[in-house]
């Protein structure tokens, strides 16, 4: 396992140590931003309705406008429902496809929210960018929107020749709750034999149900995730009848991670979630996995979304998209082409 911040022989230190209950300093563009958030939204989400915080999070100002070759929306025909695809292509020709997942804690935000992620993941990655508009909690809980994702590369493999995509080289990549679902989707692909994707890019992902690693018993109070924010996305996505050990809740439990496409796993230093996600990251690891590891330090839980106003989110997605390059560069892979 490589780690951008550690080496090997540290990544267990970096995984259970944690922040033993305090947060880090943040650096000098991230204190400056997380000001301007607070100043934004008067009282933490939690506290917020759920058309509250999606008419906060819908609102969140998208810098710039990179160009790419082509933008569209395609519907996909699904057994008793549609949904909505949004494709980035950095270029003309038949190109690899990434299936990204925005976050939100399964309930907010949206795929325009995240144009701008899209649109420079598609130009550092040299794929298509298929940004999955599946349907948010608490209207549709656990597991609409996985299967939603599920579904989304079944579509895109049957119709690959007509939207001009390389049903041989597919990855997924989400941030958040969107990496938990990227997570979860691969687990499933992996589990039906199918072994269609190529390579994860997880983004501070929500990999366990969970509570009690040091970075979640840390003090949020003031930033833009808290634990008490965690616990509210997770009541609005589970229903009351769900298993919080299944893998596809919560990938971490999965009792076998062998055979899983190389990840990346890219946290912020500052966030409830960090120590889950690193946690993911080395039982990849153990498993066999190639898995790089990136703790990006001085931001928090979000960064990767705020293009234009942090440096390091640049940086992330840039690391994200030269990742994603080089896993789908060769042509060669194994595919179900089954739909």
């Amino acid at each position: 396992m490589r780690s951008t911040q550690s080496p090997r022989r540290d990544l267990t230190r970096l995984v259970t140590s944690g922040c033993h209950g305090r947060r880090m300093a943040l650096d000098e563009q991230s204190a400056a931003l997380l000001q301007a958030l607070a100043a934004m939204v008067p009282q933490p989400l939690e506290q917020l309705s759920i058309a509250d915080a999606r008419e906060f999070a819908n609102g969140f100002p998208v810098l710039g406008s990179e160009h790419v070759e082509a933008v569209e929306d395609v519907d996909a025909a699904l057994p008793g429902r549609g949904l909505r695809i949004r494709l980035y292509r950095p270029s003309k020709g038949r190109l690899p496809v990434v299936l990204f997942f925005h976050g939100g804690g399964w309930t907010l935000s949206s795929i325009e929210s995240y144009d701008e992620v899209c649109r420079q993941l598609a130009n550092r990655s040299g794929c298509a960018v298929a940004a999955v508009d599946y349907r948010l909690a608490p209207e549709h809980k656990f597991p609409a929107a996985i299967d939603d994702g599920t579904d989304a590369i079944s579509w895109l493999v049957a119709n690959a020749d007509a939207l001009g995509l390389d049903a041989t080289r597919i990855a997924v990549a989400g941030d958040s709750a969107g990496g938990n679902l990227a997570a979860a989707v691969a687990l499933r692909d992996r589990a039906g034999g199918n072994r269609r994707i190529r390579f994860q890019a997880l983004i501070y992902p929500v990999t366990e149900y969970e509570f009690e690693r040091p970075s979640m018993r840390a003090d949020w109070s003031g930033y833009p995730l808290s634990t008490e924010t965690v616990r509210w996305f997770w009541s609005h996505y589970l229903p009351p009848e769900a298993n919080t050990d299944d893998p596809l809740i919560a990938p971490i439990n999965a009792p076998d991670l062998s055979r899983m496409p190389p990840t990346l796993v890219i946290t912020a230093e500052d966030d409830p979630v960090r120590d889950q996600g690193e946690a993911y990251a080395h039982l990849l690891s153990q498993n066999g996995v190639d898995v790089t590891l990136s703790r990006y330090p001085g931001v928090f839980h979000g960064f990767f979304q705020m293009l234009g106003m942090l440096k390091k989110a640049s940086q992330a997605v840039q690391e994200a998209g030269l990742a994603l390059r080089l896993a789908l560069d060769s042509p060669e892979g194994e595919i179900d082409s089954s739909p």
